[in-house]
């Protein structure tokens, strides 16, 4: 028995959610805490990096670039699974026949993904809610192309993954964010 394919207004809807999660991730650390991952009080600033791959060439540890350009296309992943889905819906509602239309989709998911990133980053640094790095644009496109390859790939028979996985991550994350401090021990605290 084939799986119900979730509705244009579900799609939506998981995008969405998915979308404020990535935005409270990347410029609103300053007003929440999930535990002790993070202090609110040093996530304004302000920081900018244009030289591309830096991390890679001038970090002190393998371990700081690995973690942060895969952790980048990763979060943008999900965020192109969720475009190329709610694109696929809207397309269905439509009823077209253009069966060339999905590498087209590819190609805006991941043209909406840099813009996306690029207007995160630009936001993190005018309102001093973070370091601005073009290597987070780089990533960030590559996750959304990655993602949208991924739900070409799968096909709509895997869109209500995407797309109610996305909801739990929401859910998930209000709770998280609802527990706040009381995820974490403060006598466990260690500077780095």
């Amino acid at each position: 028995m084939p799986r119900p394919r979730p509705s244009t207004p579900v799609s939506a809807l998981a995008f969405v959610v998915y979308a404020t999660v990535m935005v409270a991730l990347t410029m609103l650390k300053a007003f929440y805490r999930i535990g002790y991952l993070w202090d609110p009080a040093r996530q304004h600033q302000r920081g900018l990096s244009l030289a591309v791959l830096r991390e890679i060439r001038e970090g002190s540890s393998w371990f700081a670039p690995l973690f942060g350009y895969v952790g980048n296309v990763g979060f943008f992943v999900p965020f192109g699974v969720l475009l190329f889905v709610f694109i696929y819906r809207r397309h269905l509602a439509q009823r077209s026949s253009d069966q060339s239309r999905p590498w087209r989709w590819v190609l805006a998911v991941t043209l909406l993904s840099a813009a996306a990133s690029v207007a995160m980053e630009t936001a993190q640094y005018v309102f001093s809610l973070g370091f601005s790095d073009i290597d987070d644009v780089l990533m960030n496109t590559l996750g959304g192309l990655l993602g949208a390859v991924i739900a070409k790939a799968f096909g709509p028979r895997a869109h209500w993954v995407w797309v109610y996985g996305a909801l739990v991550i929401g859910v998930v994350f209000a709770v998280l964010v609802g527990l706040g401090e009381r995820l974490g021990d403060p006598s466990k605290i260690r500077e780095v």
